[in-house]
C-alpha cells in the first residue's frame, strides 16, 4: 500500500508583520524532521508543497538534510489545495481590531494574559466563521474550505501500491482531513488543531480510492535531542 505523510510547517513568525514565514526556530524543527528521515532511510516519490512560503521553507529546510539517493527519483508538486484557510479574514471579521496590528497588540494588552485571551477571541472567530450564519463575509467559507482539502487529498490517489508521498502543509487542514477520515464534528476540528505541533506529522496509507490513518501528529523528532523548547503549536 502506499504512504502519505502530512506535515505540518514549522513554526511561523507569530506576532509579525508577515505570519508566512518560518521563525529561526521554525527551520530548525524542519531540520529535526529531515534528519529523523535521513537516519530511517525514508526516501520519498513523490512531494507536494501547499503553496505558501512557510510549506515550501519547511520543506526545503527537511529534504536538504536526505542523501540524495533517497530523492534521486522524487517528483516535486505544488498543490494550493493544501493551504490553509485565511486565519486573518477570520480573525478580522470577528473582531475588527485585528486589521490594524497596533489597535489588536493593545487591545490584547488590556488583558492579564493577552495570549490566553488571543486564543479566546480566535476560538471565537473560528466558531462564527464554521456556524454558516455569515457565509456571505468570507472570501472562503467552512465547507469550501472542507471541500477543497478533500478534494487536495483525493488527488494523491494513485493505482500505485508503493509510492510514498510527503505533503508540507498546515494544521488547519490537517484537522479537516482527519474530521473527513474519522467523522469527527465540526467543534473537534478546532479543537485537534490546536493540539497539532509545528512539525509534527501524520501518516496516511492508501490503497486505491480509500485512506486510512496510521498515526496523528507524531513529533519524536523533536523530543528526541531533549532540547526545551522544540515542540510548539503555531
Amino acid at each position: 500500500m502506499g504512504q502519505i505523510y502530512l506535515v505540518r510547517h514549522g513554526q511561523a513568525s507569530f506576532g509579525s508583520t508577515n505570519y508566512d514565514q518560518l521563525s529561526t526556530l521554525g527551520y530548525e524543527q524542519a531540520r529535526l524532521l529531515g534528519q529523523w528521515y535521513a537516519n530511517s532511510r525514508q526516501s520519498f516519490q513523490r512531494v507536494v508543497v501547499g503553496g505558501m512560503a512557510r510549506h515550501r521553507q519547511t520543506a526545503d529546510s527537511c529534504l536538504a538534510e536526505l542523501p540524495k539517493a533517497q530523492l534521486a527519483d522524487t517528483e516535486w508538486v505544488t498543490d494550493a489545495g493544501f493551504a490553509e484557510f485565511d486565519h486573518h479574514e477570520v480573525l478580522r471579521r470577528h473582531c475588527p481590531e485585528a486589521s490594524d496590528a497596533a489597535a489588536f497588540q493593545q487591545l490584547l494588552a488590556q488583558h492579564e494574559e493577552p495570549q490566553r485571551a488571543l486564543e479566546h477571541l480566535f476560538r471565537a472567530a473560528m466558531q462564527r466563521w464554521m456556524s454558516g450564519w455569515h457565509d456571505d463575509e468570507y472570501t472562503e467559507t467552512w465547507p469550501e474550505f472542507r471541500r477543497r482539502c478533500v478534494a487536495a487529498l483525493e488527488r494523491l490517489d494513485t493505482d500505485s501500491s508503493k509510492q510514498t508521498t510527503i505533503v508540507f502543509t498546515s494544521g488547519g487542514v490537517i484537522a479537516t482531513l482527519m474530521q473527513h477520515l474519522l467523522g469527527l464534528q465540526d467543534y473537534q476540528v478546532m479543537e485537534l488543531s490546536w493540539t497539532l505541533a509545528n512539525c509534527g506529522v501524520t501518516k496516511l496509507l492508501q490503497r486505491p480510492g480509500q485512506f486510512t490513518l496510521s498515526y496523528l501528529n507524531n513529533y519524536s523528532h523533536l523530543e528526541w535531542l531533549g532540547q526545551p523548547g522544540a515542540v510548539t503549536y503555531r
